[in-house]
């Protein structure tokens, strides 16, 4: 799902910073009210860019949203972009709606990332490219903790009694991280079993 890069009006921006239940440093409170209603077609927008997306459905509603991150350089401690979730609603015209919530991230007037859900269900940019299966999300904070830690993937392997190629698959999303295999690598990256089993989404108390 690839929307990044997109260019958001004037009008989208603002009604995207008003946030009206938050109190943010800078920001007048209350906030002067915006147009909301140029959300719903921006989000009908980036939806039917979705060539599978039934054009039936419509956003039909939202209301104000709240801040995720502000982008700023306050303290020295700069972040890049904005981001926000927008609840509302999502129809196809009939009696039938459903929950909607958009996040939006963007760094001045350029999109940066773009997250649906509705319902229960989850909208969202893919890491592999169309038609391959998305990597485990392990993947990339067992790739992380051992490049910080000095940890090749021939010493993981060697202490955790693996082969290198199941460690290659782990860093890359093939291979799911079982209990007794985060269990091993816990010990290699000198952290707590539970910490790895939490990062793993093993935290539900499963042994097998």
């Amino acid at each position: 799902m690839e929307i990044a890069n997109g260019t958001l009006t004037a009008d989208v921006i603002a009604a995207l910073t008003y946030w009206p239940g938050a109190i943010w440093g800078g920001q007048k409170n209350p906030p002067d009210p915006v147009d909301l209603t140029v959300l719903p077609p921006f989000f009908n927008e980036v939806l039917h860019d979705l060539p599978w997306w039934n054009r039936d459905w419509k956003v039909s509603h939202v209301e104000p949203g709240l801040p995720l991150e502000v982008g700023s350089d306050h303290h020295g401690h700069p972040s890049r972009f904005t981001e926000v979730s927008v609840p509302g609603t999502v129809g196809s015209g009939g009696d039938e709606s459903l929950p909607f919530v958009a996040k939006v991230g963007f760094a001045g007037d350029r999109l940066i990332r773009f997250q649906a859900k509705i319902d229960d269900v989850v909208l969202g940019p893919a890491v592999a490219p169309a038609g391959r299966l998305e990597p485990h999300p392990f993947a990339r904070v067992l790739t992380g903790l051992m490049d910080l830690r000095g940890i090749p993937v021939k010493r993981m392997a060697r202490e955790t009694a693996r082969s290198m190629s199941t460690i290659h698959m782990l860093r890359n999303g093939r291979h799911n991280p079982e209990p007794l295999l985060t269990q091993e690598i816990s010990k290699v990256l000198g952290m707590p079993e539970a910490d790895v089993r939490v990062i793993a989404g093993l935290d539900d108390g499963s042994t097998q």
